[in-house]
């Protein structure tokens, strides 16, 4: 499957996770459902990358490698803690898009950090994507 099939993949379970987490996380306070999601998320990923023989030590990558992956993974559980809370707050059709201006941060993050380039075509893309989450999310 090419990087089309496995975003979309994504997309689909992503739209999973909130309307699962939205009834998930009643009656149960946003970290502590988080923690628990994040321990699920830990046995399969772990199950995948045993089955699949990738164990390595983590000492063994490159310190750069390394020091962003370890930022990724604390801007992840920063998302996840900040996702769970807006959950239990708001509705999943609201919370969700707004979760997805994302896709327009990673735009402007790209071109400014990694020098990537979009064309006009795709930029305008993304000033639809934001002009959406706008519309979603007034009241």
């Amino acid at each position: 499957m090419g990087w089309l099939g496995w975003a979309l993949a994504s997309a689909a379970f992503a739209a999973l996770t909130a309307i699962f987490g939205k009834i998930g996380v009643t009656g149960v306070q946003s970290d502590y459902a988080t923690f628990l999601r994040t321990l699920v998320i830990l046995a399969l990923i772990a199950g995948i990358v045993t089955v699949g023989g990738h164990w390595r030590s983590p000492a063994g990558l490159p310190g750069r490698s390394l020091a962003f992956l370890v930022l990724s993974g604390l801007a992840t559980g920063a998302s996840w803690l900040c996702y769970y809370r807006a959950l239990q707050l708001g509705q999943a059709a609201e919370v969700a898009p707004i979760d997805k201006l994302s896709v327009v941060l990673v735009a402007l993050f790209g071109t400014l950090f990694l020098s990537e380039r979009l064309s006009l075509t795709g930029w305008a893309g993304i000033a639809l994507i934001a002009t959406g989450t706008v519309l979603v999310a007034w009241r």
